[in-house]
């Protein structure tokens, strides 16, 4: 997510163990645990509460496809799929009615 490396973590914890102190460090590990808990109930009742706005028809919505790129992506995706449905459909049936040149 925000691209730390194992170096990186081990670098900032030692930092946040200099800087809080080792004797209020299970402290603060606690709270932010409780603030990462909350952050993430929060987050989930948004995202119910958009889906629930939007009505009908985004029962399946996930936050990413709110993005641009996946938005445009899946409806082209879903409108090239009812076109080619046909197409192929077509092809097999000429597969399945090949005449058989010995017949003619």
């Amino acid at each position: 997510m925000f691209n730390i490396g194992s170096g990186e973590f081990l670098g900032l914890f030692i930092l946040a163990v200099i800087l809080v102190g080792p004797e209020r460090m299970p402290r603060v590990a606690s709270d932010a645990a409780k603030l990462y808990v909350k952050l993430r109930n929060l987050a989930q009742g948004l995202t119910q509460e958009l889906r629930s706005n939007l009505g009908p028809g985004y029962e399946d919505l996930d936050v990413k496809d709110l993005h641009p790129k996946t938005f445009i992506k899946k409806h082209i995706t879903s409108v090239v799929d009812q076109v080619d449905s046909p197409v192929k459909e077509v092809k097999e049936l000429k597969k399945a009615v090949q005449l058989d040149p010995d017949i003619l």
